[in-house]
């Protein structure tokens, strides 16, 4: 029985392009969407830009454009980006557009109707410079809880603590560099605790993965909170209605995308928009793609928004992790920050498309792009197993049998064996299991070869009295490659129209695998997939450290997620701090110092216990570096350490200064050191 089903994916953000790491999302949907039409289903994908926000505000400013023609730009390369990649969405659309106006504020009337926002004054940091309250992450200062500088305003990346930006110590505006105030404002809450009882029932392995349902369960333990809907202005957004100066946060309107999308899909071909998203819509199914760190918003806020205001809650929503590169974040300074656009011109779209479902299973596990496993499993799998098929096939057919397959097969077993699993197969698709289902693809794109080697073609062709079996075998071998690509073709559709052009076919469904071609003409073989040179990847990552030239964002290392919080000023180059007088950098006593010992604090992820001799004194500092070093790595070490820093207690002890490091964070963090013959207790200068 036919489906109806609406899928969507995470909108990407409308202030930069397309990375390699926005397309595992996009990839992993695309597959589903296309095996579910490609099994018959009434089938929708449906997108859209997330164009609202401080960082398009801010953005449109520093590129002096109005942020209308912004996002406009955007749209359309994240558009010619996806289009290039094979993503086949039925409607691609934005967040700011009429649609989304009308769904947010009816939303947002049916949840006041029902009690569900209230209005409370804040407090909340203000640049006065800018005129403008700051978002969390448009803030930087001290941590409260272990004095570590350099904090955003949310939470501490040394010792993990969350606070609110007014608790921050020493805090600057990241836009102006200037000290912010605390001032009070008006703010309007949605009271998610409302939705606890049905959001309880919701969290279910009928709806979410097992990981992230323990994960709501911890959520749900902690206590749900009142979700803050509104901004002040300068914010480029929709108006709350009924206010002057309050507008949307993205975060409401963001997903309501969703809807407005397929509201301009349903009017443009006629759909039933409520058999989608009404209440009582049993035909319709509702599912979500999206990446681990967004399912905060989609799996508590999203349904209970929905069901607030009277629309069915989705079917599912399916979270998928992030993509490293070679085993790390994706990096600029390294060549591995890769956009969608470096990579499509230097190498075949349906490359990436194959690898990235190859390593794709139904959990939330990252996953990582090597590309020495990259080369090797493409010019194995795809070119060496599959495409090899038909290449030792065609040849035959075409040149002694005028291009026509034999009436029967040699082998009616070895096809019916292929055919029949072709369920398993759709069972794997339909779990999102594809790593699994490319791996039982390619094991029957080796039988179908090893059926090749055994009858060897071009050995009995030689035979006169044997040449007609050869079209038989050919014909075996040329059925099962349809068998197979008919299966890849969610993952390859280009790959799979052009095997069905070669073989003289319509656009091939799924149930057409239980029927074999008999006596039927092929054309002429052309190459269907070429192998990937080294020089390839190579110049992508040349080209992608080019791409650096003129920026001052070479050491940032962005996580490969799709669906990034907008609010997340760290995608962003960070900023040059306020300028300081030579009086104040004489202040520092910099400081070389030899790391004596080095130890794992206890209770704690990202800081080490160091012992520094300073030539002669000894200081215990707490660094945090831990994802970086390995304690042994450090041990005699020469390093530079802040030794006039005034000490400050925590948790674990005094730390009595501070070694200097250069890096974005995490395990992207490297200690500076002196040159060769440096003593410790010897100043920098």
């Amino acid at each position: 029985m036919a489906r109806r089903i609406l899928v969507t994916s995470a909108l990407p953000y409308a202030n930069g392009p397309i990375h390699l790491g926005h397309l595992v999302e996009y990839i992993q949907t695309d597959i589903w969407a296309r095996f579910q039409r490609l099994r018959g289903h009434e089938c929708y994908y449906v997108c859209a830009d997330d164009a609202h926000g401080t960082p398009i505000m801010l953005k449109a400013r520093e590129l002096g454009l109005a942020p209308e023609q912004l996002i406009e730009q955007m749209a359309a390369a994240h558009q010619r980006d996806f289009a290039d990649f094979l993503i086949d969405f039925d409607c691609y659309h934005s967040t700011h557009s009429a649609e989304n106006r009308h769904f947010a504020e009816l939303i947002y009337q049916r949840l006041c109707e029902g009690g569900h926002i209230e209005r409370r004054t804040i407090e909340q940091l203000y640049d006065p410079q800018e005129g403008m309250f700051l978002p969390d992450r448009y803030i930087k200062g001290t941590c409260p809880r272990c004095a570590a500088a350099d904090q955003y305003g949310d939470s501490c990346e040394v010792c993990g603590a969350t606070y609110t930006p007014v608790e921050l110590r020493d805090a600057i505006s990241v836009i102006s560099g200037e000290r912010p105030v605390v001032r009070e404002s008006e703010h309007y809450f949605f009271r998610l605790a409302d939705f606890e009882p049905m959001l309880r029932e919701w969290t279910s392995p009928e709806h979410l993965q097992a990981e992230v349902v323990n994960k709501l369960n911890e959520w749900f333990e902690a206590g749900l909170r009142d979700w803050d809907i509104s901004r002040d202005p300068p914010y480029f957004g929709f108006r709350i209605p009924g206010t002057e100066e309050k507008y949307f946060y993205v975060w409401l309107d963001a997903p309501i995308g969703y809807m407005a999308s397929f509201r301009k899909l349903a009017d443009e071909r006629g759909i039933d928009f409520d058999a989608f998203w009404d209440a009582s819509a049993a035909e319709g199914e509702l599912y979500h793609f999206i990446g681990k760190d967004i399912a905060y918003f989609h799996t508590l806020f999203w349904p209970a928004m929905l069901h607030g205001a009277g629309f069915r809650t989705p079917s599912a929503v399916f979270c998928h992790g992030f993509m490293t590169i070679d085993g790390q974040k994706m990096s600029k300074s390294r060549g591995t920050f890769i956009t969608a656009r470096t990579y499509l011109e230097h190498l075949d779209p349906e490359y990436l498309r194959y690898y990235i479902a190859a390593k794709l299973g139904p959990g939330v596990e990252d996953i990582d792009l090597s590309f020495d496993d990259f080369m090797q499993r493409v010019n194995s799998d795809v070119v060496g197993k599959l495409v090899n098929i038909a290449s030792r096939c065609a040849g035959f057919i075409t040149k002694r049998f005028d291009g026509r397959l034999a009436p029967s097969l040699p082998e009616p077993t070895l096809y019916r064996e292929f055919a029949a699993k072709s369920e398993r197969i759709a069972e794997l698709y339909e779990g999102r299991d594809y790593c699994r289902a490319l791996r039982e693809i390619m094991a029957m794109a080796d039988q179908a070869n090893q059926y090749i080697d055994a009858e060897k073609p071009w050995e009995v062709i030689k035979d006169s009295e044997r040449a007609a079996e050869v079209q038989g075998v050919c014909t075996v071998g040329l059925n099962l490659f349809r068998v197979l690509i008919v299966m890849i073709k969610p993952v390859m559709p280009r790959l799979a129209a052009d095997s069905e052009a070669f073989l003289n076919l319509p656009e091939q469904s799924w149930s057409d695998i239980q029927q074999p071609l008999l006596d039927h003409p092929i054309e002429r073989f052309k190459p269907l997939k070429t192998r990937i040179d080294q020089q390839q990847v190579e110049a992508i990552m040349e080209a992608s450290k080019q791409n650096l030239s003129g920026s001052d964002s070479g050491s940032e290392t962005v996580s490969g997620q799709a669906g990034e919080d907008p609010s997340d000023g760290r995608l962003a180059a960070d900023p040059i701090e306020p300028e300081c007088t030579i009086e104040d950098f004489s202040r520092l006593d910099l400081r070389i110092a030899r790391v004596a010992k080095a130890e794992l604090v206890e209770g704690a992820d990202k800081l080490l216990r160091l012992e520094l001799d300073l030539g002669g004194e000894t200081r215990q500092v707490f660094a945090g570096v831990r994802q970086a070093y390995e304690p042994e790595q450090l041990i005699g070490k020469h390093v530079v350490c802040l030794a006039n820093l005034k000490p400050r207690k925590m948790r674990f002890g005094t730390s009595e200064g501070m070694v200097l490091c250069a890096g974005p964070g995490g395990d992207q963090l490297w200690v500076v050191g002196p040159e060769q013959g440096a003593e410790p207790g010897m100043r920098v200068k």
